[in-house]
């Protein structure tokens, strides 16, 4: 879409918003003028800000950045908030209609009208913080049916969906990395959507990916986001940084029994992102080639950026799949609609004999804004069911 066609669209929902509470702030001639002011920098903001790596360089362009994401982070819950005060007025009005002069119609409509920019306002407060401060780690245990004694307790410390970008910066990334290094997990796995621009941009400030440290290693599959930033670019970064990327391949590990022989092994396996076919199509997305070669009696790990890979990897025969991609639906309401494009919005769930875990996600993409879907870094331990 090109700028025009996003300034108009802008305009647009802009437009309704003032036309829909303006009139009701009548009795608050400074909040209308405040209201109008913003909506009218939004309205030019938020396409300039999506469009600000095309029509500036840095720093302008991530200040251009800046601004459009906030405002659209903002615009969003306008929006929103009016859709439903619309929805309401009009059952009122049908309840007016049964029941003539028992409403108080003007007075809801001059409340409601105050009422949406606050809680708005309020929304975006809040989503912000929690979008700019350092993930929290939740720590969740899977109970794996039949798994050795060995392996019970191995951890894997997950982040997902970065979006290393405009707003997410090396400082933000160094933040990440220094509250994994304390959980001191076995594994560290990156799943996917690390970065929203090229590899010449934002190296510097991937690069705290490099101290990440973990008692196997650290594991990265590819997400959408990649292959729209140039993914065979960033492969090669990310190797660089000393990460290993599983595209549609498998590590083994190996710990002896309570005998001090060699027990089961544990396969840790990872796919491109689900779709990589539609942009490269020897990296077709492939849970059972991820297993070819790999011990038939293995427990079995498999790092999928999108939750919808699940049905194939219960096919292929793995115990527990580790996935981002949904970000829980980063801020309400739209963490309602993630369900009509993925499986699982967040949290562990099953798929047949298969356990799912989907990340909120430790980043961000587009607006500084995560309202009832906070970040997480996620600490996951494998315990006997």
């Amino acid at each position: 879409m090109n700028f025009l066609k996003l300034l108009l669209l802008s305009a647009l929902l802009t437009g309704y918003i003032a036309i829909r509470l303006i009139p009701g702030l009548a009795a608050f001639p400074a909040a209308q003028l405040l209201l109008a002011g913003m909506l009218l920098v939004c309205a030019l903001a938020v396409p300039l800000g999506l469009m600000a790596r095309g029509l500036a360089r840095p720093p302008l362009a991530d200040r251009l950045s800046w601004l459009g994401l906030l405002c659209m982070g903002l615009g969003s819950s306008l929006l929103v908030l009016t859709l439903l005060r619309d929805a309401l007025s009009g059952l009122l009005w049908l309840a007016s209609v049964a029941a003539p002069g028992r409403l108080p119609l003007q007075a809801w409509q001059g409340a409601s009208a105050q009422a949406v920019p606050l809680l708005a306002g309020l929304a975006s407060l809040l989503g912000f913080w929690n979008a700019r401060r350092t993930a929290s780690v939740v720590r969740v245990d899977v109970p794996i049916k039949d798994l050795p004694a060995a392996w019970h307790g191995f951890t894997v410390a997950q982040i997902s969906d970065i979006h290393v970008g405009p707003t997410i910066k090396r400082h933000y990334v160094r933040r990440i990395v220094e509250r994994v290094n304390r959980l001191q997990a076995d594994v560290v796995a990156v799943t996917g959507d690390l970065v929203d621009g090229g590899v010449r941009e934002l190296a510097a400030h991937v690069a705290p990916l490099a101290d990440l440290r973990s008692r196997h290693g650290s594991y990265f599959v590819t997400g959408n986001h990649e292959y729209y930033a140039g993914a065979h670019a960033w492969i090669a970064e990310v190797r660089r940084l000393g990460l290993t990327v599983l595209l549609n391949e498998h590590v083994v590990f190996s710990r002896p029994d309570a005998n001090g022989e060699a027990g089961r092994p544990l396969v840790l396996a990872g796919v491109t992102d689900f779709n990589a076919g539609h942009f490269d199509a020897s990296h077709q997305s492939d849970p059972a080639a991820a297993l070819r070669g790999a011990p038939p009696d293995a427990v079995r790990l498999l790092l999928a950026h999108q939750p919808r890979s699940a049905a194939a990897a219960a096919e292929a025969g793995f115990d527990l799949q580790i996935s981002g991609h949904t970000h829980g639906g980063q801020f309400y309401p739209w963490n309602l609609f993630v369900r009509f494009q993925q499986p699982f919005t967040a949290g562990l769930r099953k798929w047949g004999d298969l356990w799912v875990y989907t990340s909120r996600g430790t980043g961000y993409w587009g607006p500084p804004n995560r309202f009832g879907a906070p970040s997480e870094i996620t600490h996951l331990r494998l315990v006997t069911a």
